[in-house]
């Protein structure tokens, strides 16, 4: 599915952020990847979807049998390739003059013409298929709400459908749950565990605790580096080795 092979990348003052980072992931895994805040985290995000270019590395996405270099790719190829990736920020990035609908639909830009989107819009079987996705995740009968007028945990809710309707290959989440209270954080997540029926997904997250109730498998990156891989359930010893001496289990609720 994904192979991301000695990504490393500098920051704009020369000082090293990721260091040869390499690991795959296949369809059916939910990762979560955990580390210190400033570690690099949303970038290596940012270079698997193309949007930040890696000093060094490959990222290769490989869905459809087809294996294609993201940091490769330009212009239109480019966004062809992000087409099979979807994206869920913190803030949800919603347009929030538009109807929660709206919102669903507009995952589905990247694979319409100029032309029918300026003049003919989306069909009904896309409507139809939009309205499953917001039925998906419990917020159907919000489909004609604005989306300025939800709350955090609905935002993300939609945020989710538009990824669903999207239809891609890999899911990636920054920080999906960070400005949610504990009651939406598990709501949010637990619509997103079983999309793995679908596609790869892979999260950054900040607890340690959560990430090993829903997801299959940690990253842990430290000083820019993979310093864990493997099963979710994490020791004292494994936390000291992503955080430092310090942290504990018990540490790591998310309440």
């Amino acid at each position: 599915m994904l192979s991301v092979r000695n990504i490393s990348k500098k920051l704009p003052d020369g000082r090293p952020l990721l260091r040869d980072i390499s690991f795959d992931v296949q369809k059916g895994e939910f990762v979560g990847i955990l580390g210190e805040s400033g570690v690099g985290k949303t970038v290596l995000l940012r270079c698997i979807n193309g949007l930040t270019k890696p000093d060094h590395g490959e990222v290769i996405m490989n869905g459809d049998g087809n294996p294609e270099k993201i940091n490769e790719k330009r212009g239109k190829e480019l966004r062809k390739i992000r087409r099979k990736i979807g994206m869920i920020f913190q803030g949800s990035i919603l347009v929030k003059r538009l109807s929660v609908l709206e919102n669903v639909l507009t995952g589905g830009l990247g694979r319409m013409s100029t032309v029918r989107s300026l003049f003919y819009g989306f069909t009904d079987g896309e409507v139809k298929r939009a309205l499953e996705a917001l039925n998906q995740v419990g917020i159907r009968s919000l489909a004609h709400r604005r989306a300025e007028t939800l709350s955090g945990g609905e935002l993300q809710r939609v945020a989710i459908a538009r990824a669903i309707f999207q239809n891609p290959h890999l899911l990636l989440a920054d920080e999906p749950v960070s400005n949610l209270d504990p009651k939406n954080t598990e709501m949010v997540l637990d619509f997103l565990k079983p999309l793995t029926e679908q596609m790869a997904i892979i999260g950054v997250f900040h607890v340690p605790k959560l990430v090993s109730q829903y997801c299959t498998r940690i990253i842990g990156i430290r000083d820019g580096r993979v310093v864990y891989d493997g099963a979710p359930t994490l020791s004292d010893h494994d936390l000291e080795r992503i955080y430092g001496a310090g942290k504990t289990v018990a540490e790591t609720s998310i309440n």
